[in-house]
C-alpha cells in the first residue's frame, strides 16, 4: 500500500519516482557553501514570473512543469558538474532533482527552497540574464551570461572573463558588484556602451588581467594593450588574439575607424570564441577561421546591418551565431537567411 501511495504521489509531482531517492537534499548552510564552487550549475525549476521577482545569483532558469524539462536541461547542463537545485519551498526542486539524477545529473536539492534561503539572510536578486552552456575539446564546461549590449560574462573551469562590462545603458542596470571578481577583463573599444570605469573599478580584484586596447589603457591609467594583430598566452589551453574591428561605409568611418579598436578571438581548450566588437562586415573576415561561437553587432550606422551580419556569418562560419549590439534593429529575418549555411542563430537580449 505504502509504495502505491509513493507512485501516486510521483504521478501528481509530489515525489520524484517510486524507489530510493537518488540525489541529495541540504541545508541552506550546506547549500550557500556548495554553490560557492566553480565546478557547480544552480538550476531554478520555478515558472519565470517567480524566477524575475527573485532568484539566486547566477542560476539558470528551467521551469519543471514544462513537458520536455528533461531535454531543455539535458540541452542547457553539463553533467560533469553538480546541479544545484532550488524551487519555492523544496518539493518541486526534489521532483526535478529525481527526474534529472534519473538522467545522469548529479544533483544536490535545497531543503525549503528559496524560502528558507531568505530567511536565513541570504541575497537574491532580480537580475534575469539568459545563460547558454558549451563543452571545450576536454569536455569541460563554458557559460555564457547575456548581460546587455556588448556585456558578456563567460565563466571556464572556475575563471571569470568579462567583456565589455557598463553598468547601466537605459532603464537596465547590471549589478556587478553581486558577482564575483574578474580573472580576465576585456574591453573593445572606448566607447560609454564598451569601456565603463565603473564596471572595471567594481570587477578588479588582487588577480584581474585588464585587457584592452591604447586609447582605453590611456584613459584608464592602466592595462594590458593589445593592437590589432597582437596574440597573448593566457594559459597552456588559453590564447587571445585581438582582431580589427572598424567601419568602412562612407559616412560611418569616425565612429570606429580602422586600426583602433579591437576585436577578440578566444580560444579556450579547443573552443573558438570570436568577438567582433563594433564592426562592419571588413575583409579581414575572411581570415577569422574555426570558429566555434560568433558574437556579430547588428545597428547600422554604427555597425553591421542584417544584411552585412549574414553576409559576415557566411564568411566566418561558425556553429553557433548571438548577433549582440543590436539595439532596436530587426533580427526576425536573420535565422531564415542563415537556415541553408548550418549556423545554430540564437537570439539573445543583447539590445
Amino acid at each position: 500500500m505504502k509504495k502505491i501511495l509513493t507512485c501516486l504521489f510521483a504521478a501528481l509531482g509530489l515525489t520524484t519516482a517510486c524507489g530510493q531517492q537518488n540525489f541529495e537534499n541540504m541545508e541552506v548552510k550546506e547549500f550557500a557553501e556548495l554553490i560557492a564552487e566553480p565546478n557547480v550549475v544552480i538550476l531554478d525549476v520555478r515558472k519565470a514570473d517567480e524566477f524575475a521577482e527573485g532568484h539566486i545569483a547566477g542560476a539558470v532558469l528551467i521551469d519543471q512543469f514544462q513537458s520536455d524539462f528533461v531535454e531543455l536541461a539535458q540541452a542547457k547542463l553539463p553533467k560533469d558538474k553538480t546541479i544545484a537545485i532550488y524551487c519555492r519551498s523544496g518539493r518541486r526542486s526534489a521532483n526535478a532533482a529525481g527526474k534529472l539524477a534519473d538522467a545522469g545529473f548529479k544533483c544536490v536539492n535545497l531543503k525549503g527552497g528559496i524560502i528558507a534561503w531568505k530567511e536565513a539572510g541570504k541575497p537574491v536578486t532580480t537580475d534575469t540574464y539568459e545563460v547558454d552552456v558549451f563543452k571545450t575539446k576536454s569536455g569541460k564546461t563554458v557559460t555564457f551570461h547575456a548581460l546587455t549590449h556588448a556585456s558578456i560574462r563567460i565563466q571556464y573551469d572556475g575563471m571569470e572573463i568579462e567583456i565589455d562590462p557598463v553598468t547601466k545603458l537605459g532603464n537596465k542596470v547590471i549589478n556587478f558588484a553581486s558577482m564575483p571578481k574578474a580573472d580576465y577583463l576585456l574591453v573593445t573599444h572606448e566607447h560609454f556602451d564598451h569601456f565603463n570605469q565603473e564596471a572595471i573599478k567594481v570587477l578588479t580584484g588582487d588577480k584581474t588581467r585588464f585587457i584592452t586596447n591604447q586609447r582605453c589603457a590611456d584613459m584608464f591609467g592602466s592595462g594590458e594593450v593589445m593592437k590589432n594583430g597582437d596574440k597573448l598566452q593566457i594559459a597552456k589551453n588559453f590564447t587571445i588574439d585581438a582582431v580589427p574591428a572598424y567601419n568602412y561605409t562612407e559616412g560611418h568611418t569616425q565612429f570606429h575607424p580602422k586600426g583602433r579598436d579591437n576585436g577578440y578571438i578566444l580560444t579556450i581548450d579547443g573552443l573558438r570564441i570570436y568577438i567582433a566588437g563594433d564592426t562592419e562586415d571588413i575583409s579581414e573576415m575572411s581570415a577569422v577561421k574555426d570558429i566555434d561561437i560568433a558574437f556579430l553587432p547588428c545597428n547600422q550606422p554604427y555597425t553591421m546591418t542584417p544584411d552585412q551580419l549574414v553576409k559576415a556569418a557566411k564568411i566566418i562560419k561558425p556553429k553557433v551565431l548571438f548577433p549582440y549590439h543590436y539595439g532596436q534593429t530587426d533580427l526576425s529575418g536573420i535565422p531564415e537567411q542563415l537556415k541553408g549555411d548550418g549556423i545554430d542563430v540564437r537570439i539573445r537580449h543583447y539590445e
